[in-house]
C-alpha cells in the first residue's frame, strides 16, 4: 500500500485519542500502511500540515478524533482526488453518525479507512467547507458555550450547554434566499444541513442525503424557553418536523442575511458571520468506505 498521511487531533473526546493513537498507528501499518504523521502542535500547524500533503499528492488522509478533525481535514482534501478516512474518537462525532457505515471502534474503523471511496457532497460557505450541517443562532451559541465547558464529556455536553443557554435564549430576524425564492423568518435557529445530525446526536434534518447534491434547512421559529426544550427532546428522534414552528426547505443554494451580523458554525466549528451563502458541492468528497 502507498504512504497514508493521518492527522490525529489531541483535543478529540476531550483526550481519549491518547490510549488510543498508537493502537490505531500500529493497525494501520499492520494493515500495510506506510504511516506519514502529519498532526501538528495546533490546530493551525495541522490544518498547514495536511494541506501541503494534499498538494504534494497525497492518496489518502486519514483523520482521529471527533467531528473538529474531520472538518479541519476536509478543509485540505474537499475538490481533490485526495481519500479521507475518518476514524471517530471525538464527542459527538456527527459526520460518522450520518453516513453510518464507518465502525465505532477505532481499530476496526482503521481498516475502513484504507477501503476505496464512496464519493459525497459537502457544503461551500466561501472559503469554509463542511461535512456535516452548518448552524446559527440558539444552535450555534450551544454550541460556543460546549466548546468552553471541560465537563461533562461526551454527548450530554451539549445537552449541559443547551440548559446553560437558555437563560440568553434570542430571537433573529433573518432571510433566506433558497434557489431564488425568497423566505423571511424569525427565528430561534437554523440549520443548513448535508447530513442529518448535529450536537452530539440530534437529527436536525432527518432527510439529509450527503449524495442528492440538495442542501436540507431546518427553520425553528420563535418558542418560549420551556417549549425549546420540550423541542429538543423530539430532535433526538427527528419527530421535531411535524412541529408547526418548524419549516423544512431543500434546495442548491442558500443565502442567509441578518439584520446584525450573526455567527455560523459548521461542524462545531465558526466558519464566519452573516450574510453569507452555502452551497451544496456534490461529490466533493471522498470517503473512505
Amino acid at each position: 500500500m502507498s504512504d497514508v498521511h493521518v492527522l490525529i487531533s489531541p483535543d478529540a473526546g476531550r483526550g481519549r485519542t491518547r490510549g488510543t493513537r498508537a493502537d490505531v498507528l500500529d493497525r494501520l501499518r499492520a494493515l500495510g500502511a506506510q504511516v506519514i504523521d502529519v498532526s501538528g502542535t495546533s490546530a493551525e500547524e495541522s490544518a498547514s500540515n495536511a494541506r501541503k500533503a494534499v498538494a504534494d499528492g497525497a492518496q489518502r488522509l486519514v483523520v482521529l478524533g471527533g467531528d473538529g478533525i474531520v472538518h479541519l481535514g476536509l478543509q485540505a482534501v474537499a475538490g481533490t482526488e485526495t481519500i479521507l478516512g475518518v476514524i471517530p474518537v471525538g464527542t459527538g462525532n456527527d459526520f460518522v453518525r450520518g453516513i453510518d457505515w464507518i465502525p465505532s471502534d477505532p481499530l476496526e474503523a482503521a481498516a475502513v479507512a484504507l477501503h476505496d471511496f464512496t464519493p459525497l457532497d459537502a457544503l461551500r460557505c466561501g472559503d469554509q467547507w463542511t461535512a456535516s450541517v452548518v448552524t446559527a443562532g440558539f444552535s450555534g451559541d450551544v454550541n460556543e458555550r460546549a466548546e468552553r465547558l471541560r465537563r461533562p464529556q461526551g454527548p450530554s455536553r451539549y445537552t449541559v450547554a443547551t440548559i446553560l443557554e437558555l437563560p440568553q435564549l434570542a430571537t433573529r430576524a433573518l432571510e433566506l434566499d433558497i434557489d431564488g425564492d425568497v423566505i423571511a423568518h424569525r427565528a430561534t435557529l437554523l440549520a443548513v444541513a448535508n447530513t442529518a445530525w448535529f450536537g452530539g446526536g440530534m437529527q436536525i434534518a432527518p432527510d439529509a442525503d450527503p449524495s442528492d447534491g440538495l442542501l436540507d434547512v431546518t427553520v425553528v421559529d420563535e418558542v418560549g424557553r420551556l417549549e425549546l426544550l420540550r423541542f429538543f427532546s423530539r430532535v433526538f428522534n427527528g419527530t421535531h418536523m411535524n412541529h408547526p414552528k418548524v419549516h423544512g426547505y431543500r434546495g442548491r443554494s442558500v443565502r442567509i442575511t441578518t439584520d446584525e451580523p450573526l455567527v455560523v458554525w459548521g461542524d462545531g466549528e465558526c466558519v464566519g458571520p452573516t450574510p453569507c451563502t452555502i452551497e451544496s458541492v456534490p461529490g466533493a468528497l471522498r470517503i473512505a468506505r
